[in-house]
């Protein structure tokens, strides 16, 4: 291991999209180090909810978090650079790791001969305490949309998270104020889907960490204010050949859009329903998909059109892409495009029909009525129904998310206090 550090932090996403690891003194970080692999049976609330791979009743044994040292990156904390290692069981991937699920959907459209690329875009609300130790949006009297500088981040907080991603290497490219005040889109350039994913997931814990030293609190929960917009984690993606060819262009097609583009297309908006689950996976979600939000609630897809769940941005030629809206704020970076992989995947496989390009507002109107289910109860529900989704995700991996996430469901149906802010704002 070539670089020299005080400590070393391991950084790795787990099932509910939280950031688990440990940090490792020099001499400890060349042999790696062990997790209990039960902490894929906990919830929120930190209690374990057994499932068949969680071994909560074997023992709560561990799994491993092992890396090669050329994947150790510049940290944000003195003396302390950051890896995201792969998470083992005797030598095997553990299924429940959300990294170990996006390989191998990576790796299935390798064996098509094709490389998915990937871009994020993530919205978040920054809030202060109130006089009464509230959590409330920051106060900037002077916010607009696409609004930058002081007048929309009056504590230079976003202007931090910027000088510290261009830092530590973390390709933070656009910065702007969102509609409502207090919330900001962070957009991050497009690469490969590991390390697109990977970086993700890091900004997102530098984004938060900076916030919390200043007092303050990012939150990326998809409708921490009911009244206000949401946050989305939005999906672009495009798929390059052996020769590094975008093949969703087609110059010869009147809109430019090829036939693998149609298909992958198709693949999203037939497992529209069934996939929600993972890209809203919180009780929160659902407040944000709802219609005429602009988040991908129905089943549809159009030109530069943000009402639609897979809009197809302008650009042609090499920046042909496709960009999912459905994902929630408070989805997993790997999860999300683990998810978005697969069904697009399904519609390049088996040859799904896509409907028309939508034309209708989609504040009020669309072109159909199949939607995203109404509550993360029905989502589930969905989820587990659509087989084919599950067989080609990870079944082990849904087995362990419907028992976790019916639990979360179980302990909101049973309270009457604001259990959604309490439940998330501190981990999302």
């Amino acid at each position: 291991m070539t670089v020299e550090f005080d400590r070393l932090r391991l950084l790795w996403p787990d099932h509910l999209g939280l950031a688990r690891g440990k940090y490792l003194t020099p001499d400890k970080a060349d042999s790696g180090t062990a997790h209990c692999i039960s902490l894929f049976t906990l919830g929120y609330d930190r209690v374990m909810y057994p499932h068949v791979g969680g071994k909560m009743t074997e023992g709560l044994p561990d799994c491993d978090a092992n890396f090669d040292g050329s994947d150790i990156r510049p940290g944000w904390q003195e003396g302390t650079p950051i890896v995201v290692p792969d998470i083992t069981r005797e030598g095997s991937p553990v299924a429940f790791s959300p990294r170990n699920v996006l390989k191998d959907a990576i790796a299935a459209w390798e064996g098509h001969g094709l490389t998915p690329m990937v871009g994020i875009e993530l919205e978040a609300f920054l809030f202060e305490l109130d006089c009464d130790g509230d959590w409330v949006p920051i106060h900037t009297p002077g916010h607009f949309v696409y609004g930058t500088g002081m007048a929309v981040d009056t504590s230079g907080t976003i202007d931090e998270i910027m000088r510290v991603a261009r830092k530590v290497n973390l390709p933070l490219e656009s910065v702007n104020s969102e509609y409502d005040n207090g919330q900001f889109e962070l957009t991050l350039a497009y690469t490969d889907a590991l390390q697109a994913a990977d970086e993700a997931f890091l900004f997102k814990v530098m984004a938060k960490e900076i916030a919390a030293q200043r007092g303050l609190l990012l939150t990326f929960m998809g409708k921490p204010i009911t009244d206000r917009g949401g946050s989305g984690l939005h999906v672009n993606l495009s798929l390059n050949d052996s020769s590094g060819s975008n093949v969703l262009y087609d110059e010869s097609a009147d809109d430019g859009l090829s036939d693998t583009a149609r298909s992958v297309m198709a693949g999203m908006l037939h497992h529209h329903v069934g996939q929600t689950a993972l890209l809203a996976p919180t009780v929160n979600a659902y407040k944000r998909l709802q219609p005429g939000t602009l988040t991908g609630y129905w089943a549809n897809w159009g030109h530069d059109h943000r009402g639609v769940t897979v809009r197809v941005p302008p650009a042609r030629g090499n920046a042909t892409r496709l960009e999912h809206r459905t994902g929630d704020g408070g989805v997993g970076p790997h999860v999300a495009i683990a998810t978005i992989l697969t069904s697009a995947r399904l519609g390049y496989e088996n040859g799904y029909d896509l409907p028309p390009a939508e034309t209708e507002d989609c504040l009020e109107n669309a072109s159909t009525d199949v939607v995203v289910p109404s509550s993360l109860e029905t989502a589930l529900d969905a989820l587990e129904a659509d087989t084919a989704f599950v067989e080609a995700f990870s079944p082990e991996f849904v087995d362990g998310f419907l028992t976790v996430k019916r639990a979360e469901w179980d302990r909101y149906k049973v309270v009457t206090t604001d259990w959604e802010s309490a439940e998330y704002m501190p981990f999302l």
